[in-house]
């Protein structure tokens, strides 16, 4: 299939869901029935079983997807992990050394990647939504150091990144993938992370609860317009500003998530206990599924865990390509050691076993969206500070670092 067909896959699916927005508006329908509509469009349990062709196939062929495969993203939907794992990959890497590549050195442990093009963390709402709703943590908690080292060493070129944003050759933008928006999410009321209808299904709430489970589909849309508005317009060129992106990224999702806090903990107050454990019941069937269908073949990456080969600091390559000076050379002790650090903070601050409920998982999932900013912030100002000591072309060669790298 050619890598165009990957675009229309992506543009199907984010047309089904921002199609109930315009027409909630329309038709008088409230935030509640927004998002019934849209999760009934997108959504089901059973849809989950759509992706157990490509699922488990452990590896992506990113390269040479068929079009039954991309049939069965489109049919599972976005609030399915492997379908966004899969659109995501097949994105990641059509861009990169020209879509010839199976697997980048970039890849996370799930099969998705942290970052496509200029983009860090697509389909974030929906990571959101998993963890926070459902426990099902893979997405969110598989982000971390390897995606600040893939925004210093950016696998991508100039001319990789122009696939992404910019016009080809022939003043046509390239046709391979599809386009940040679509990847940011153009639905802007997407909460397809939450059945409306199976909740209430499960817990028969009464008038009040209802209230409060309005008042939570309006945060979640909310949530979603300022993630998808850090959707990143211009391509960043250069490490400084990747990091700078990534902070940016990871600030949105903090006011999301601080957002959903108050209404998702109202909610869950309100429950009784019968309530809570038929709510819980039905996030352990949406895992159930998930597992039975491949969709949580690989674990999030384990606190600790030694990084691949890939991921090792390239300090030969520098010394080799950039003869620093003893100026530059302290700078570069200086950002290594910053990096270091990172990685403790991050270590430090894992998946907790206890987060059993969703306001625990919300609370859970600020901590690590505050690590993860400490983290890029520490490391962005060592870099710029190296940064200032390059010259161009010390600053070209460093650039190169990531882009020769294979899977």
């Amino acid at each position: 299939m050619s890598k165009f067909g990957i675009g229309i896959a992506v543009v199907v699916l984010t047309t089904l869901l921002s199609s109930a927005a315009p027409a909630g508006v329309r038709l008088g329908i409230s935030p509640l029935g927004v998002a019934r509509f849209a999760v009934g469009r997108v959504l089901s349990l059973g849809g989950l079983h759509h992706a157990r062709g490509f699922a488990r196939r452990g590896q992506i062929r990113t390269a040479s997807l068929r079009p039954q495969e991309v049939r069965n993203a489109m049919d599972s939907g976005l609030g399915n992990p492997a379908a966004r794992r899969q659109i995501v990959a097949a994105a990641a890497l059509a861009g990169w050394h020209g879509g010839r590549t199976a697997n980048g050195w970039w890849r996370h442990g799930d099969g998705g990647y942290g970052w496509v093009g200029p983009l860090f963390w697509p389909f974030a709402i929906n990571d959101v939504y998993d963890y926070a709703i459902w426990g099902d943590g893979i997405g969110f908690w598989d982000y971390g150091y390897p995606d600040i080292y893939a925004a210093i060493f950016a696998p991508y070129g100039y001319d990789d990144l122009a696939a992404y944003t910019g016009p080809g050759p022939h003043g046509r933008r390239h046709r391979r993938v599809p386009s940040l928006q679509q990847l940011c999410g153009d639905d802007r009321s997407d909460i397809a992370g939450l059945p409306i209808d199976q909740v209430q299904q499960a817990i028969q709430p009464n008038e009040a609860q209802r209230a409060t489970l309005d008042d939570l589909a309006n945060a979640l849309i909310s949530a979603a317009r300022m993630i998808r508005a850090s959707c990143p317009t211009q391509t960043a060129f250069t490490a400084p500003g990747r990091l700078a992106v990534m902070q940016q990224r990871i600030g949105a999702m903090k006011m999301a998530a601080s957002a959903m806090q108050q209404p998702l903990g109202k909610f869950y107050d309100l429950l009784e206990d019968e309530q809570e454990t038929r709510l819980n019941a039905l996030a352990e069937d949406r895992r159930k599924m998930s597992a039975a269908n491949g969709t949580t073949e690989a674990p999030a990456q384990a606190c600790g865990a030694a990084q691949p080969a890939a991921l090792q600091w390239p300090a030969d390559e520098i010394e080799a390509r950039l003869h620093p000076n003893d100026t530059q050379r302290a700078a570069l002790k200086a950002l290594q050691d910053a990096n270091a650090r990172a990685v403790e903070i991050l270590n430090a601050d894992c998946q907790p076993d206890d987060a059993t409920t969703p306001p625990a998982r919300l609370d859970a999932m600020e901590g690590r969206l505050e690590a993860l900013q400490r983290a890029v912030y520490l490391v962005s100002v060592a870099l710029e500070n190296f940064y200032a000591t390059l010259s161009d072309e010390q600053k070209a060669q460093f650039e190169a670092i990531g882009q020769k790298r294979t899977a």
